[in-house]
This record gives structure tokens, C-alpha cells and sequence, in this order.
């Protein structure tokens, strides 16, 4: 039997989507699930690495986007990709979105890394450098990776959209709306730089055995030596030997409190808190450069920066804080922003708990406010950049003891801020990602029971009142006959309601009255405060939605402070 070859290769982007691959999303890949967080994240990363500088492309350093897994015969393009369709199907987008705001040669450019054309004379077709899964494979190649179609997939129906197609939708348009905020020779810049200094590792075997039990050692196998080990060998080996065992202990003791993964992110953490922007380089280099030169006595880091960081961190991470006093409502606010979609609020977060621990007032006061502003920072899609610059700031004044609370402080929200918010809540909340809507919608269900609810449900969804579809000749209908004013109302805070079940789309144009029975409540009763105004109304017209609208839509400025 012959000796399976087993070959790894880094490529650049170029190569990646050249003449040496053609890659295909097999059909028992899952779906495309890379969502508009992943999307931006992604773009903002490399727009930081790319900056604003005049460098040469080739001078920049290059960027790593991880290792890809594919089914691979030697001298054949074709492979079968058996890990990393999210990042391949995710460039696309990013290189079609790009594409869709240059001209010319440019655009011509980008094109032949999506997509060989093909030649009549040689009566060869199109070969595109990626095929998705049969389902998803003509909607990516007809809205994505041909020409001139991105801004098409505005006026798509989504009703008709798989969840896959929904998020290429989501992707490409985020994309592009981010893009189209640079000049065209930023965007030919950002193009160059995925192209020439973008970086993908592509392990590759001839058969599908091995290449799954290479998937599977890469993903799960093994406990890697972590940052946190060397770095624990660089700090404690600096202390006389007689006290290497104590601290050694507090060490462990540490790492056993927070877990080893958390234990290892509070040293990125307290990377970011030192450094107060996004990070260049490994956590290890930036810790040893922006930390351990700042404080190089080893036991003053240990004992007045890592221990009390880690018990801050645990604290949080768990909201587990005690007190005499105030602790529920400090646990209850640390509680919602451990719901937040991104952790770039911790360091912050982790410094004013570790100075504060022992003053519940303020404790109080701060987290109201940083979970107001990680809140409005997540409203608003803010990047990752505008993130971090924005929790450094609010670093800073913490580590200058300056005053939080002035109206021009960066923990506290602009003008423009307030407004913008308010905007994008009385507007189509349905419509925002999925953990955005569903952190809005719990956040006003607790602010109309008191503030004290609690969400402990295996599975919170989001639903409709009026349906988006409703049945001709319905009741629905009757409420609301005008199909221009259905749309205006279907997707908004007024009309939406919270289950503990999965959604049910026979159940969804029920009759009003039945719906409430036999969809919203069991047994008649709801444990959400917002489900159970709606159970408590006779009919469903657009008089009660828009006064309910503007009931909630007040409620939620005043738990944010937006009026």
C-alpha cells in the first residue's frame, strides 16, 4: 500500500487564488457562517496593519491568516477543502467587495483572483477560484464573483435567502458600505496588501482519511505551551530562589481560579491596559515590551498588577463581586456586558475593579456607565479600532485619576452618539445581527420588569407580532391592509416579542388571538415583560404598535441616558 504524502506550504493570497489551486466546498462542509462581526473584524484588522503610511506594499509585514486543510493530488489544482471555507469564501467577499469600487484595470485586476475567465476561442468556461457548496455555489457566483453584482444584493428578497446567503448578503454589504468610506487608491492599497502580503498556511493530502485526521490534530489535540507558561518562567525566574515557591503557588492558584484560557487572556488584557492599542505583535513580545519594562521588579508585577488583575478578571468574568453592600446590582450590570459582542471593554474593566474593589459606589457608578457605552459602541457597529482607541482613552483618565463623569470624558457618550442611537432603535432593530437584537430587546424586557429579571433560558428567540408574510384575507390584513406600511412596521421595536422556544413557522401567522395562546405563552403566561404586554392587548393595529414604538423606544433611552 503506498505511503500517503502529507505536504504544507505558506502561499500568499496570490497564489492562493491562482493557477495552482481550485478549491471546492464539499457537500457535507456546513454552511457559510461567518457573520457581519467576523466581517468587520477582519477588515479592520487588516486596514490597521495596511495604516495610512506611503510604505512600499513588500516592506509592510505580512499578515497571517492561519492554515487551511484541503484534499489535494500533486500537479492537479483541484482541492477539496476539508478546513478553512469561512476564511476562502470571506476573502472572496473582501476582494469582490473591493473590486466593486475600483475601475478599469484596476478592477480588472481583482478579477482574475476570483475567477479565470474563460475563452471562446479555446472554448474553455469560467473557472472560479472558489465553488461553494451546490446550494449556495450559483447565488455566490452570480451576486459575489461577477462583476458589477454586489450592489444588487440590496434589493434581494430575504425571505428567500437560506441563512448562508443571508450572511454573504450581510458580509458583502458591510463591506462595501466600510470600504466605500476610503479613497480609491486606499482601496487599491488594501487590495495590493491582501494580495502580496496576506499569508495562508494550505496542508494538503491526497485522500479524505488523512486529511480529517489532520483537520482534527490541528483543532483539537494536545495542550500548546501558552504564553502564560513562558512568561511564568521569565517572571518567576527573576525572584530570589528562596521565594520561587511561594509565588509559584499564587501563580497556580491564580491560573486555577480563572481557568487556563481565561489565564491566558489576562495577559493580552493586561497587554492592551499598558499599551492601550490594538496589538502588532505576538501578546508574549508586547507583555515583555509594554508591561515587564514598565514594572521590572518581578514581585511588584506579581503583587501589585497579575494577582489583583486576576481577581478583578475573576470577579468579572464570573460576576461574582461581594460587598456589604451593592453587589447584586454591580453583578447584575457586569452580567450584561459579559452579553456585549466583543471583550475589547475588559481591560478597562479589570484596572478600575483591581483600584476599586473595595468602594461598591463607585464600582457601581463606573460599570453603569461602561456597559452604557460598550452598549451604544455596539448599537453603532463601531470597528475594532474605534473600540480600542476608545477603551484606552477611558484607560488613561482611570490610570490619571481624572474625572469619568464630565460630559466630555470618553467613557460618557457624545451628542452625536446619543443621537445616532436613538436612530438606529427606532429603526428596523429586527433587521441588526442577531446577538445586537437580542441584547436590546433583554436589556428593555429587564428595564420594563424593574431591573431585576434574569435570563437563564437555554434558548431566547426574537419573533414577530405581525407576521412578516401574513396570510390574504387575514385578520392582519384587515389591521394593516397597506403593504408599504407593514414593511415600515414589521422589523421594529414595537412589533417584536421574546420566546424560550425555537421559532415555529407554521405558528407564525397565527391569528393574533391565537398566536398569544398558543405561540407566545404557556399556559397564558410569558416570562418576558415586553411578550406579556403584547398578550394583554385585544388587536394588533398600527395606533397600538406605534404607541407601544414610542413607549419603548423612550424606555430604552432611559436606561441609556440617550434624551
Amino acid at each position: 500500500m503506498p505511503r500517503v504524502q502529507i505536504k504544507g506550504g505558506e502561499y500568499p493570497i496570490g497564489k492562493i487564488f491562482g493557477k495552482d489551486f481550485v478549491f471546492r466546498i464539499p457537500l457535507y462542509q456546513r454552511p457559510y457562517a461567518w457573520q457581519q462581526v467576523q466581517a468587520e473584524e477582519l477588515l479592520e484588522d487588516l486596514l490597521g496593519f495596511v495604516g495610512n503610511g506611503t510604505e512600499q506594499i513588500n516592506d509592510l509585514n505580512p499578515y497571517f491568516l492561519g492554515s487551511i486543510v484541503v484534499i489535494k493530488e500533486d500537479h492537479k489544482p483541484e482541492a477539496e477543502v476539508v478546513d478553512g471555507q469561512q476564511r476562502l469564501t470571506t476573502l472572496t467577499i473582501l476582494l469582490s467587495a473591493i473590486r466593486s469600487l475600483l475601475t478599469g484595470d484596476d478592477a480588472k485586476g481583482l478579477t482574475d483572483y476570483v475567477y479565470e475567465k474563460g475563452n471562446p476561442i479555446e472554448e474553455t468556461e469560467d473557472r472560479f477560484r472558489l465553488t461553494l457548496r451546490e446550494r449556495d455555489a450559483e447565488f455566490f457566483r452570480d451576486y459575489i464573483q461577477k462583476e458589477g453584482q454586489v450592489e444588487k444584493l440590496r434589493v434581494l428578497d430575504m425571505g428567500k435567502l437560506s441563512d448562508s446567503q443571508h450572511n454573504m448578503r450581510q458580509n458583502a454589504l458591510v463591506l462595501v458600505d466600510k470600504l466605500k468610506k476610503l479613497t480609491p487608491d486606499a482601496c487599491k492599497r488594501l487590495a495590493q496588501f491582501v494580495i502580496k502580503q496576506c499569508f495562508l498556511v494550505v496542508v494538503s493530502t491526497p485522500d479524505f482519511a488523512s486529511a480529517y485526521r489532520i483537520f482534527t490534530v490541528l483543532n483539537n489535540r494536545g495542550l500548546d505551551l501558552s504564553h502564560s507558561d513562558i512568561l511564568k518562567s521569565d517572571i518567576i525566574g527573576m525572584i530570589t530562589q528562596s521565594e520561587q515557591e511561594k509565588y509559584g503557588e499564587r501563580w497556580e492558584d491564580a491560573e486555577e481560579m480563572l481557568g487556563r484560557e481565561a489565564f491566558s487572556d489576562l495577559f493580552s488584557h493586561t497587554r492592551t491596559i499598558y499599551r492601550k492599542l490594538k496589538p502588532k505583535e505576538t501578546v508574549l513580545a508586547e507583555f515583555r515590551q509594554y508591561v515587564m519594562e514598565q514594572v521590572t521588579e518581578p514581585k511588584t508585577l506579581l503583587d501589585k498588577v497579575l494577582f489583583p488583575f486576576a481577581r478583578a478578571f475573576s470577579d468579572i468574568k464570573e460576576a461574582s463581586y461581594e460587598s456589604a453592600s451593592g453587589a447584586d446590582e454591580i453583578n447584575r450590570l457586569l452580567r450584561w456586558l459579559g452579553r456585549i459582542d466583543n471583550t475589547d471593554w475588559l481591560p478597562p474593566a479589570i484596572l478600575f475593579m483591581a483600584k476599586n474593589d473595595n468602594h461598591p459606589n463607585a464600582l457601581h457608578r463606573f460599570f453603569s456607565d461602561l456597559e452604557r457605552l460598550a452598549a451604544i459602541m455596539m448599537v453603532l457597529r463601531a470597528g475594532i479600532n474605534e473600540r480600542i482607541e476608545r477603551y484606552g482613552k477611558v484607560i488613561t483618565c482611570i490610570e490619571k485619576g481624572e474625572d469619568l463623569y464630565m460630559a466630555d470624558s470618553p467613557l460618557q457618550l457624545a451628542n452625536g452618539e446619543k443621537a445616532k442611537a436613538a436612530e438606529v432603535l427606532n429603526g428596523d432593530v429586527y433587521e441588526l445581527i442577531p446577538r445586537l437584537r437580542s441584547y436590546i430587546l433583554l436589556r428593555l424586557d429587564s428595564a420594563l420588569s424593574g431591573g431585576g429579571a434574569t435570563y437563564q433560558y437555554d434558548l431566547i428567540t426574537v419573533e414577530h407580532v405581525l407576521p412578516q408574510t401574513p396570510e390574504p384575507k387575514s385578520q392582519w390584513e384587515t389591521w394593516f391592509p397597506d403593504p408599504t406600511l407593514r414593511a415600515g412596521t414589521v422589523h421594529r421595536l414595537g412589533n417584536l416579542a421574546l420566546l424560550t422556544r425555537k421559532k415555529n413557522s407554521s405558528a407564525r401567522n397565527f391569528e393574533f388571538d391565537k398566536k398569544k395562546t398558543s405561540y407566545f405563552t404557556k399556559g397564558g403566561v410569558s416570562p418576558f415583560a415586553l411578550t406579556t404586554q403584547v398578550v394583554k392587548e385585544k388587536e394588533w393595529t398600527p395606533a397600538i404598535v406605534e404607541l407601544r414604538q414610542g413607549e419603548l423606544l423612550d424606555k430604552l433611552k432611559g436606561v441609556w441616558r440617550l434624551a
